[in-house]
C-alpha cells in the first residue's frame, strides 16, 4: 500500500502554493484538484492586485502559472472530488469520487470558500463582467461609476464603504427596512454621502448582454411587488461566504460559521492535518493571503513529518 507524505485538498492559490513548497521540500505532494480546479480565481477576469504582475493577469492564467510552477518541482495533480475522509486512524484515508482511496501521512486542507450568490442566471453569466463578490478585489475597476451592493450585514456595509473610495455612488440594496450590521458600521455608512440605501427591495435580475458588462438591475419592492429598472455599472453581492469545510464537520474544530480553526500557524486540532486559504480565513479572502497561508501549511507539514511527535505516532500506528 502506497502512503503519501502530503496530500493537498484543493488547487487554488493556497493549495498550489502549498504544493510548490512541499515539492521543493522533496515531499512529492499529491494535489486533489476538487470540484473547481484552480479555485475562485478561475471565474475572475482581470487580477491587478497580485504582486509581480504590473499590467495585471487573468485569473485562470494566474492559477495555471501556480500549477505549472508546482509541477515543475514534482507536485502531482489529480482530477477528482473528495467524498469522505477518515481522520481517526493513521495513515489518514481519503476517498475520491467514492471510488479511489488514498492513504496519507499528512493532509493540507485548501478547499476554499464559496460566495453566497442570489441564484440568478444573469448573475452567473455576468460574473467577472460587472458582477463581483469581492469589492477589495474589483473595486478599482469602478472608478467614477455607480454600483449596487446587495446585502445588509457587516460584509455588505464594509464593501459599500470600501467602494466609496472609487465609485461615484453606491446603492446598498437590502430586503429589509434596517441593516443587520454592527452599529458603528451603520453610523459610518449613513454618514457617507456616497452611499444611498434602497430598503425593502431585492434584485431579481441583472441586465447586460452576454459577453458585455452590466448595464443595470431590475429591482423589486417586496412590499408592493412593483419592479423598476435602474441603470448601473456594477453589482457586488455581499451576502456572505460559506467555507467548503462540510466534509470535516465533527472531525476538525471549526468556528460557528464553519471556518476551520488553526493554531500555531496552520495546524488544526488533529496532528498532521493543516488548513490554509479561505477555508480558514473569514476576514481577508485574498489570493495573496491564501498563498501565504499555503506556504505556512507546507512548511508546517514538513516540520511535522520530521518531528519527534511524528516518530512517536509511527510507533503506535500503521504508518
Amino acid at each position: 500500500m502506497k502512503i503519501e507524505d502530503v496530500t493537498i485538498l484543493g488547487s487554488g492559490a493556497a493549495g498550489s502554493t502549498a504544493a510548490l513548497y512541499a515539492a521543493r521540500a522533496n515531499l512529492d505532494p499529491l494535489v486533489i484538484e476538487g470540484s473547481t480546479p484552480g479555485g475562485q480565481l478561475t471565474i475572475t477576469t482581470d487580477v491587478e492586485n497580485y504582486p509581480g504582475f504590473v499590467d495585471g493577469v487573468q485569473g485562470p492564467d494566474l492559477m495555471m502559472i501556480f500549477k505549472d510552477q508546482a509541477m515543475k518541482f514534482g507536485a502531482r495533480y489529480e482530477i477528482g472530488h473528495v467524498t469522505s475522509v477518515d481522520l481517526d486512524n493513521r495513515p489518514f484515508k481519503i476517498t475520491i469520487d467514492e471510488v479511489n482511496t488514498i492513504h496519507t501521512q499528512t493532509i493540507i486542507i485548501a478547499t476554499g470558500a464559496t460566495a453566497k450568490l442570489l441564484g440568478l442566471e444573469s448573475e452567473s453569466r455576468l460574473m467577472g463582467r460587472g458582477v463581483s463578490a469581492c469589492a477589495t478585489c474589483d473595486g478599482f475597476f469602478f472608478k467614477d461609476k455607480e454600483v449596487v451592493v446587495v446585502g445588509g450585514g457587516d460584509t455588505a456595509v464594509e464593501e459599500s464603504l470600501f467602494l466609496t473610495k472609487y465609485a461615484s455612488k453606491v446603492f446598498l440594496v437590502h430586503r429589509r427596512d434596517q441593516l443587520r450590521a454592527s452599529n458603528i458600521l451603520q453610523d459610518r455608512a449613513q454618514s457617507n454621502d456616497k452611499i444611498q440605501f434602497i430598503w425593502n427591495t431585492i434584485v431579481n435580475d441583472i441586465n447586460g448582454v452576454e459577453g458585455n458588462e452590466v448595464t443595470g438591475v431590475t429591482l423589486q419592492d417586496i412590499s408592493t411587488g412593483e419592479t423598476t429598472h435602474k441603470p448601473i455599472d456594477g453589482v457586488f453581492i455581499a451576502i456572505g461566504h460559506t467555507p467548503n469545510s462540510q466534509l470535516f464537520h465533527g472531525k476538525i474544530d471549526t468556528d460557528e460559521n464553519g471556518y476551520i480553526r488553526t493554531l500555531n500557524g496552520s495546524g488544526t486540532n488533529i496532528e498532521g492535518v493543516f488548513a490554509c486559504g479561505d477555508v480558514q480565513d473569514p476576514i481577508y479572502r485574498q489570493a495573496v493571503t491564501a498563498a501565504g497561508t499555503g506556504c505556512m501549511a507546507a512548511i508546517d507539514a514538513e516540520r511535522f513529518l520530521s518531528s519527534k511527535e511524528f516518530e512517536s505516532l509511527k510507533e503506535t500506528s500503521n504508518i
